[in-house]
């Protein structure tokens, strides 16, 4: 295990034709098996750090927890410590979450569902969003001229997604990096279930990146009426988010940016 989240590395550099050697930082990325009452539910590849909001929100979000509360969660291994210590986290619900079935294989950084679920079948078991706030033009640029100075780690490395949470006004409410999108997204929803803050429909969710099928069910999943992406959606996203009763903006920019699904005020 790399307790670090980033790595040096000296490098060559060129840049208008002159070649340089230099330090530069690049952003770690490690396995994390993901457990429920200590059986298997994936192994995903992921950044180091915030590791219980990304187990539970991956929980979560897979609707492998079922409404029953979390009690504790906690890293756990087998094998020498170093090696297995903080690469392994089991989520507990006392045994009163149905025994999940293990995904065969790593689950990718980049990969949410993966087709494990289609759209008519998400649709029967959730309900749509209702009463969610209507953010205005105002707020949303407040808010992506705010999260580009909250993301750390990818000033420093260029490597990182980043999810975060923000209120009608703009103001980000919490923000989390990842090499992963889908990781950033499940490590926001974690942590509002660690905190049991269930209710999302009054805030917006942005995430870096594109706005797939899999980043609609997340935020669904996790109660946010409002999901913001930087690049653009899929169509299977686009009819998802309007079955949601979500509004679904891609290709955001400050002064710029696609309602798809949805509408924002004035």
């Amino acid at each position: 295990m790399r307790r670090g989240r980033t790595e040096k590395f000296i490098i060559q550099q060129i840049h208008n034709g002159a070649i340089s050697r230099l330090p530069d930082e690049v952003v770690v990325e490690e396995p994390l098996e993901i457990r429920l009452d200590g059986n298997l539910v994936a192994t995903t590849m992921r950044t180091p750090g915030h590791d219980y909001e990304l187990a539970v929100g991956f929980c979560a979000t897979e609707n492998l927890l079922e409404d029953v509360p979390v009690t504790g969660v906690r890293y756990c291994g087998e094998g020498p410590a170093a090696e297995y210590e903080y690469n392994v986290v089991t989520v507990e619900t006392g045994g009163r979450a149905p025994i999940p079935q293990p995904r065969l294989g790593n689950v990718s950084s980049s990969c949410g569902l993966c087709g494990s679920v289609t759209l008519t079948e998400l649709a029967a078991r959730m309900t749509p969003i209702s009463e969610a706030t209507t953010f205005g033009v105002q707020a949303l640029n407040r808010m992506l001229e705010e999260v580009q100075s909250q993301q750390e780690m990818f000033s420093r490395t260029g490597g990182l997604h980043a999810a975060a949470v923000f209120g009608a006004d703009g103001t980000i409410e919490l923000v989390r990096e990842d090499i992963g999108r889908h990781n950033a997204v499940d490590k926001v929803i974690g942590n509002r279930f660690l905190q049991e803050k269930t209710d999302a429909k009054q805030l917006g969710l942005f995430v870096s990146g594109r706005a797939s099928f899999e980043m609609v069910q997340k935020a669904w999943t996790g109660g946010f009426g409002t999901l913001i992406a930087v690049s653009a959606p899929s169509a299977l996203a686009v009819e998802l988010a309007k079955r949601a009763n979500m509004t679904l903006i891609g290709f955001a920019r400050e002064n710029s940016m696609n309602i798809y699904a949805g509408e924002i005020g004035q």
